[in-house]
Protein backbone atom coordinates (compact mmCIF):
# COMPACT_ATOMS: atom_id res chain seq x y z
CA UNK A 1 0.00 0.00 0.00
CA UNK A 2 1.34 3.18 -1.18
CA UNK A 3 0.99 6.14 1.74
CA UNK A 4 2.19 9.83 1.72
CA UNK A 5 4.80 8.58 3.50
CA UNK A 6 5.76 5.82 1.72
CA UNK A 7 8.02 7.65 -0.75
CA UNK A 8 10.14 9.41 2.67
CA UNK A 9 10.85 5.59 3.44
CA UNK A 10 11.58 4.61 0.23
CA UNK A 11 14.25 7.55 0.37
CA UNK A 12 15.90 6.18 3.35
CA UNK A 13 15.84 2.86 1.68
CA UNK A 14 17.58 4.59 -1.50
CA UNK A 15 20.41 5.87 1.11
CA UNK A 16 20.91 2.69 2.65
CA UNK A 17 20.18 -0.30 0.19
CA UNK A 18 20.33 1.98 -3.34
CA UNK A 19 19.25 -0.52 -6.18
CA UNK A 20 17.78 -2.94 -3.83
CA UNK A 21 16.04 -0.47 -1.75
CA UNK A 22 12.51 -1.63 -3.13
CA UNK A 23 13.17 -5.03 -2.39
CA UNK A 24 13.79 -4.31 0.75
CA UNK A 25 10.15 -2.43 0.98
CA UNK A 26 8.71 -5.13 -0.59
CA UNK A 27 10.15 -7.70 1.34
CA UNK A 28 10.06 -6.27 5.09
CA UNK A 29 7.22 -7.30 7.28
CA UNK A 30 8.08 -4.84 9.63
CA UNK A 31 8.54 -1.76 6.99
CA UNK A 32 4.81 -2.60 5.58
CA UNK A 33 3.62 -2.32 9.51
CA UNK A 34 5.56 0.84 9.71
CA UNK A 35 4.65 2.01 6.39
CA UNK A 36 0.55 2.17 7.24
CA UNK A 37 1.39 3.05 11.19
CA UNK A 38 3.00 6.20 9.20
CA UNK A 39 0.15 7.01 7.14
CA UNK A 40 -0.90 10.53 8.54
CA UNK A 41 2.55 11.71 8.44
CA UNK A 42 1.81 14.27 5.80
CA UNK A 43 -2.07 14.59 6.42
CA UNK A 44 -1.33 17.57 9.34
CA UNK A 45 -2.58 17.99 12.79
CA UNK A 46 -6.13 16.67 12.10
CA UNK A 47 -4.74 13.06 11.20
CA UNK A 48 -4.45 10.12 14.06
CA UNK A 49 -0.92 9.57 15.02
CA UNK A 50 0.11 5.83 16.10
CA UNK A 51 3.46 6.54 18.17
CA UNK A 52 2.26 4.13 20.63
CA UNK A 53 3.12 0.82 18.57
CA UNK A 54 5.81 3.02 17.18
CA UNK A 55 7.94 3.67 20.11
CA UNK A 56 7.40 0.09 21.71
CA UNK A 57 9.43 -0.71 18.40
CA UNK A 58 11.04 2.01 18.50
CA UNK A 59 12.79 1.24 21.77
CA UNK A 60 13.59 -2.01 21.63
CA UNK A 61 15.14 -1.73 18.18
CA UNK A 62 17.30 0.87 20.10
CA UNK A 63 17.80 -1.31 22.74
CA UNK A 64 19.28 -3.87 20.42
CA UNK A 65 21.21 -1.32 18.63
CA UNK A 66 22.64 -0.23 22.29
CA UNK A 67 24.16 -3.95 22.71
CA UNK A 68 25.60 -4.09 18.52
CA UNK A 69 23.42 -7.36 18.19
CA UNK A 70 22.93 -5.27 15.05
CA UNK A 71 26.32 -6.14 13.84
CA UNK A 72 27.67 -9.18 16.10
CA UNK A 73 26.41 -11.11 18.98
CA UNK A 74 24.02 -14.03 19.69
CA UNK A 75 20.88 -12.16 19.98
CA UNK A 76 19.36 -15.24 21.61
CA UNK A 77 20.90 -15.49 24.89
CA UNK A 78 20.49 -11.97 25.67
CA UNK A 79 18.73 -10.87 29.02
CA UNK A 80 16.29 -8.40 27.32
CA UNK A 81 15.36 -5.13 28.33
CA UNK A 82 13.55 -4.02 31.13
CA UNK A 83 10.02 -2.55 30.86
CA UNK A 84 10.59 0.25 32.87
CA UNK A 85 13.52 1.35 31.14
CA UNK A 86 12.02 1.02 27.90
CA UNK A 87 8.85 3.02 28.61
CA UNK A 88 10.58 5.36 30.41
CA UNK A 89 12.48 6.06 27.12
CA UNK A 90 9.21 6.23 24.63
CA UNK A 91 7.84 8.96 27.17
CA UNK A 92 11.18 11.04 26.37
CA UNK A 93 10.53 10.79 22.48
CA UNK A 94 9.06 13.53 20.68
CA UNK A 95 4.64 12.95 21.23
CA UNK A 96 5.63 10.04 23.25
CA UNK A 97 4.69 11.67 26.68
CA UNK A 98 1.69 9.74 27.09
CA UNK A 99 2.63 6.04 26.03
CA UNK A 100 1.03 3.36 27.44
CA UNK A 101 2.15 -0.27 28.27
CA UNK A 102 -0.44 -2.20 26.42
CA UNK A 103 1.41 -1.24 23.18
CA UNK A 104 4.38 -2.99 24.67
CA UNK A 105 2.10 -5.60 26.39
CA UNK A 106 -0.26 -6.48 23.34
CA UNK A 107 -1.51 -3.94 21.18
CA UNK A 108 1.16 -3.89 18.78
CA UNK A 109 0.98 -7.67 18.65
CA UNK A 110 -2.56 -7.82 17.94
CA UNK A 111 -2.31 -4.98 15.15
CA UNK A 112 0.60 -6.55 13.43
CA UNK A 113 -0.95 -9.85 12.96
CA UNK A 114 -3.01 -8.21 10.60
CA UNK A 115 -0.48 -7.70 8.67
CA UNK A 116 1.19 -10.76 9.06
CA UNK A 117 -0.26 -13.51 11.27
CA UNK A 118 3.35 -16.04 11.28
CA UNK A 119 5.24 -13.66 13.37
CA UNK A 120 5.19 -10.78 16.26
CA UNK A 121 7.58 -8.02 16.58
CA UNK A 122 7.67 -8.03 20.40
CA UNK A 123 8.76 -10.76 23.02
CA UNK A 124 8.54 -10.66 26.32
CA UNK A 125 8.30 -12.64 29.70
CA UNK A 126 6.00 -12.00 31.76
CA UNK A 127 7.76 -13.44 35.01
CA UNK A 128 10.63 -10.68 34.40
CA UNK A 129 8.86 -8.09 32.89
CA UNK A 130 12.20 -8.45 29.74
CA UNK A 131 11.52 -7.63 26.41
CA UNK A 132 13.12 -8.59 22.90
CA UNK A 133 12.63 -7.02 19.34
CA UNK A 134 11.91 -10.51 17.12
CA UNK A 135 15.35 -10.36 15.07
CA UNK A 136 13.53 -12.32 12.51
CA UNK A 137 12.15 -8.83 11.25
CA UNK A 138 15.01 -7.25 11.78
CA UNK A 139 16.73 -9.04 8.75
CA UNK A 140 15.80 -9.03 5.00
CA UNK A 141 17.04 -11.05 2.80
CA UNK A 142 17.97 -9.45 -0.94
CA UNK A 143 19.72 -11.51 -3.32
CA UNK A 144 22.19 -13.84 -1.16
CA UNK A 145 22.89 -11.68 1.65
CA UNK A 146 21.09 -11.22 4.38
CA UNK A 147 20.37 -7.72 5.43
CA UNK A 148 20.00 -6.07 9.26
CA UNK A 149 17.53 -3.41 8.81
CA UNK A 150 17.76 -2.39 12.81
CA UNK A 151 19.58 1.31 11.95
CA UNK A 152 16.95 2.11 9.17
CA UNK A 153 13.84 0.98 11.17
CA UNK A 154 15.15 3.99 13.94
CA UNK A 155 16.05 6.62 10.68
CA UNK A 156 12.10 5.91 9.41
CA UNK A 157 11.03 6.33 12.46
CA UNK A 158 12.46 9.23 13.49
CA UNK A 159 11.59 10.92 9.77
CA UNK A 160 7.88 10.64 10.78
CA UNK A 161 8.08 11.65 14.35
CA UNK A 162 10.01 15.09 12.66
CA UNK A 163 7.11 14.93 10.42
CA UNK A 164 4.64 15.21 12.39
CA UNK A 165 6.57 17.89 14.58
CA UNK A 166 6.58 19.85 11.34
CA UNK A 167 2.82 19.75 10.92
CA UNK A 168 1.97 20.46 14.84
CA UNK A 169 4.37 23.38 14.65
CA UNK A 170 2.65 24.67 11.32
CA UNK A 171 -1.14 24.12 13.42
CA UNK A 172 0.38 26.04 16.51
CA UNK A 173 1.62 28.51 14.26
CA UNK A 174 -1.66 29.25 12.59
CA UNK A 175 -3.72 29.32 15.68
CA UNK A 176 -1.19 32.08 17.41
CA UNK A 177 -1.53 34.15 14.17
CA UNK A 178 -5.53 33.74 14.12
CA UNK A 179 -5.00 35.14 17.76
CA UNK A 180 -3.38 37.79 16.36
CA UNK A 181 -5.77 39.39 14.31
CA UNK A 182 -8.98 36.94 15.11
CA UNK A 183 -10.37 40.08 16.30
CA UNK A 184 -10.81 41.55 12.52
CA UNK A 185 -11.20 38.31 10.97
CA UNK A 186 -13.88 36.76 13.57
CA UNK A 187 -15.82 34.46 10.63
CA UNK A 188 -12.13 33.31 10.02
CA UNK A 189 -11.32 32.11 12.92
CA UNK A 190 -14.88 30.79 13.58
CA UNK A 191 -14.44 28.63 9.85
CA UNK A 192 -10.75 27.39 11.40
CA UNK A 193 -12.47 25.85 14.72
CA UNK A 194 -15.45 24.10 13.02
CA UNK A 195 -12.94 22.80 10.84
CA UNK A 196 -11.43 21.02 13.57
CA UNK A 197 -14.61 19.32 14.72
CA UNK A 198 -14.26 16.45 11.95
CA UNK A 199 -13.92 12.35 12.19
CA UNK A 200 -10.81 12.77 10.55
CA UNK A 201 -9.07 14.78 13.36
CA UNK A 202 -6.41 13.47 15.66
CA UNK A 203 -7.68 11.83 18.56
CA UNK A 204 -5.71 14.23 20.68
CA UNK A 205 -6.59 17.54 19.47
CA UNK A 206 -10.39 16.94 19.11
CA UNK A 207 -10.10 16.21 23.07
CA UNK A 208 -8.81 19.79 23.06
CA UNK A 209 -11.12 21.08 20.96
CA UNK A 210 -13.90 19.89 22.44
CA UNK A 211 -13.00 20.59 25.95
CA UNK A 212 -12.28 24.17 24.64
CA UNK A 213 -15.76 24.69 23.47
CA UNK A 214 -18.08 22.88 26.19
CA UNK A 215 -15.75 24.85 29.02
CA UNK A 216 -17.03 28.54 27.40
CA UNK A 217 -20.74 26.69 26.49
CA UNK A 218 -20.95 26.29 30.37
CA UNK A 219 -19.18 29.12 31.60
CA UNK A 220 -22.18 31.18 32.02
CA UNK A 221 -24.62 28.59 33.19
CA UNK A 222 -25.37 28.79 37.04
CA UNK A 223 -27.11 26.94 39.56
CA UNK A 224 -28.09 27.33 42.77
CA UNK A 225 -27.21 24.44 45.67
CA UNK A 226 -26.77 24.49 49.37
CA UNK A 227 -26.96 22.45 52.18
CA UNK A 228 -29.82 24.91 54.36
CA UNK A 229 -32.65 26.41 52.47
CA UNK A 230 -31.87 30.18 53.61
CA UNK A 231 -28.13 29.59 52.93
CA UNK A 232 -27.98 28.50 48.96
CA UNK A 233 -25.04 29.20 47.29
CA UNK A 234 -25.21 30.58 43.35
CA UNK A 235 -22.61 29.07 41.40
CA UNK A 236 -21.18 28.85 37.68
CA UNK A 237 -20.34 25.73 36.25
CA UNK A 238 -16.64 25.07 35.23
CA UNK A 239 -15.17 22.34 33.23
CA UNK A 240 -11.89 20.85 34.25
CA UNK A 241 -9.45 18.86 31.81
CA UNK A 242 -8.29 15.61 33.82
CA UNK A 243 -5.20 15.43 32.17
CA UNK A 244 -3.20 14.72 29.37
CA UNK A 245 -4.88 13.33 26.44
CA UNK A 246 -4.55 9.17 26.10
CA UNK A 247 -3.83 8.67 29.53
CA UNK A 248 -4.22 6.07 31.65
CA UNK A 249 -6.42 8.23 34.09
CA UNK A 250 -9.37 5.75 34.68
CA UNK A 251 -11.62 7.03 31.81
CA UNK A 252 -12.17 10.50 33.14
CA UNK A 253 -10.95 13.32 30.31
CA UNK A 254 -13.01 16.23 31.91
CA UNK A 255 -14.87 16.77 35.37
CA UNK A 256 -17.67 19.73 35.61
CA UNK A 257 -17.96 21.44 39.57
CA UNK A 258 -20.13 21.68 41.11
CA UNK A 259 -22.21 19.32 39.86
CA UNK A 260 -19.58 16.43 39.88
CA UNK A 261 -20.27 15.56 35.90
CA UNK A 262 -17.72 13.43 34.36
CA UNK A 263 -16.91 13.73 30.62
CA UNK A 264 -15.26 10.72 28.56
CA UNK A 265 -14.37 11.67 24.69
CA UNK A 266 -14.18 8.26 22.40
CA UNK A 267 -13.96 8.17 18.68
CA UNK A 268 -15.36 4.07 19.15
CA UNK A 269 -18.72 2.62 18.91
CA UNK A 270 -17.33 -0.96 20.69
CA UNK A 271 -19.35 -0.96 23.53
CA UNK A 272 -16.60 -3.13 25.37
CA UNK A 273 -15.06 0.24 26.04
CA UNK A 274 -18.21 1.82 27.08
CA UNK A 275 -19.06 -0.39 29.58
CA UNK A 276 -15.26 -0.66 30.64
CA UNK A 277 -14.98 3.28 31.42
CA UNK A 278 -18.28 3.01 33.42
CA UNK A 279 -16.95 0.15 35.65
CA UNK A 280 -14.07 2.01 36.49
CA UNK A 281 -16.03 4.70 37.56
CA UNK A 282 -18.55 2.31 39.43
CA UNK A 283 -20.84 2.55 36.93
CA UNK A 284 -21.17 6.33 38.09
CA UNK A 285 -23.13 8.33 35.42
CA UNK A 286 -21.11 9.33 32.25
CA UNK A 287 -21.03 11.93 29.44
CA UNK A 288 -19.56 10.78 26.05
CA UNK A 289 -18.30 13.15 23.56
CA UNK A 290 -18.07 11.02 20.44
CA UNK A 291 -15.73 11.57 17.68
CA UNK A 292 -19.04 11.20 15.20
CA UNK A 293 -21.27 13.14 12.69
CA UNK A 294 -23.86 10.09 13.42
CA UNK A 295 -26.99 11.47 15.06
CA UNK A 296 -27.09 10.53 19.12
CA UNK A 297 -30.23 7.86 18.77
CA UNK A 298 -28.67 6.09 16.47
CA UNK A 299 -25.10 6.07 18.15
CA UNK A 300 -26.66 4.88 21.14
CA UNK A 301 -28.86 2.04 19.64
CA UNK A 302 -25.47 1.18 17.90
CA UNK A 303 -23.80 0.74 21.11
CA UNK A 304 -26.97 -1.04 23.09
CA UNK A 305 -27.40 -3.49 19.83
CA UNK A 306 -24.21 -4.58 20.03
CA UNK A 307 -24.34 -4.62 23.79
CA UNK A 308 -27.26 -7.00 23.56
CA UNK A 309 -25.69 -9.73 21.06
CA UNK A 310 -23.12 -10.53 23.78
CA UNK A 311 -25.13 -9.79 27.00
CA UNK A 312 -28.41 -12.34 26.20
CA UNK A 313 -29.99 -10.71 29.70
CA UNK A 314 -31.35 -7.33 28.94
CA UNK A 315 -31.58 -6.16 32.88
CA UNK A 316 -27.27 -6.20 32.51
CA UNK A 317 -27.28 -3.99 29.12
CA UNK A 318 -30.24 -1.79 30.71
CA UNK A 319 -27.61 -0.81 34.02
CA UNK A 320 -24.94 0.10 31.98
CA UNK A 321 -27.04 2.17 29.01
CA UNK A 322 -28.33 3.98 32.20
CA UNK A 323 -25.18 5.28 33.31
CA UNK A 324 -24.81 6.95 30.04
CA UNK A 325 -25.84 10.82 31.47
CA UNK A 326 -25.76 12.24 27.79
CA UNK A 327 -24.28 11.34 24.41
CA UNK A 328 -22.32 14.54 22.71
CA UNK A 329 -21.31 13.96 18.87
CA UNK A 330 -20.20 16.45 16.40
CA UNK A 331 -23.21 18.56 15.31
CA UNK A 332 -23.87 19.26 18.39
CA UNK A 333 -20.26 20.35 19.54
CA UNK A 334 -20.81 22.58 16.68
CA UNK A 335 -24.46 24.01 17.80
CA UNK A 336 -22.55 24.70 21.38
CA UNK A 337 -19.71 26.38 20.06
CA UNK A 338 -22.09 28.55 18.19
CA UNK A 339 -23.86 28.74 21.58
CA UNK A 340 -20.38 30.18 22.91
CA UNK A 341 -19.59 32.42 19.83
CA UNK A 342 -23.32 34.28 20.56
CA UNK A 343 -21.90 34.80 24.39
CA UNK A 344 -18.53 36.45 23.37
CA UNK A 345 -16.33 33.69 24.15
CA UNK A 346 -14.86 33.20 19.87
CA UNK A 347 -11.50 34.33 20.98
CA UNK A 348 -11.13 32.86 24.54
CA UNK A 349 -11.93 29.10 22.88
CA UNK A 350 -9.38 30.09 20.65
CA UNK A 351 -7.03 30.73 23.20
CA UNK A 352 -7.62 27.65 25.31
CA UNK A 353 -6.95 25.73 21.78
CA UNK A 354 -3.73 27.39 21.67
CA UNK A 355 -2.87 26.62 25.33
CA UNK A 356 -3.82 23.09 25.50
CA UNK A 357 -2.26 22.15 22.35
CA UNK A 358 0.82 23.72 23.64
CA UNK A 359 1.24 21.53 26.63
CA UNK A 360 -0.28 18.27 24.73
CA UNK A 361 2.09 18.27 21.83
CA UNK A 362 4.89 19.54 24.10
CA UNK A 363 5.73 22.13 21.79
CA UNK A 364 8.39 23.99 24.54
CA UNK A 365 10.13 20.58 23.30
CA UNK A 366 9.43 20.88 19.63
CA UNK A 367 10.75 24.49 19.62
CA UNK A 368 14.30 23.29 21.12
CA UNK A 369 14.43 20.69 18.84
CA UNK A 370 14.10 23.04 15.96
CA UNK A 371 16.66 25.51 17.47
Amino acid sequence: METVFTSNIKLVLLKHFGKNADDVFEKSQLIQYINQKTRSANKGSKARSSFNALYSIYTLVEDYIAHNYHVKGDYSIYEGAKYTQLLKRARTLPFGSTVQNHSFNNRTNDEFRKYDKSLIPILRDTQTKHYWINENLLKVKTGKTNTNIAKVIIEIIDEYAKTKQDSFQRFVKTCEELQEFGRKTPKKVESFIIGLLAPNVDARLFEIVSYSILKYFYHDQQIIWGFEMDKLNTEKLKLYKTGRTNANDGGIDFVMKPLGRFFQVTETLDFKKYFLDIDKIQKYPITFVIKSTDPTQDLLKRIRDKASKTYSIKTIVNRYMDCIEEVINIPTLNDRFSDAVKQGYLNKILDEIVTQSKIEFNYEFLDKEAE
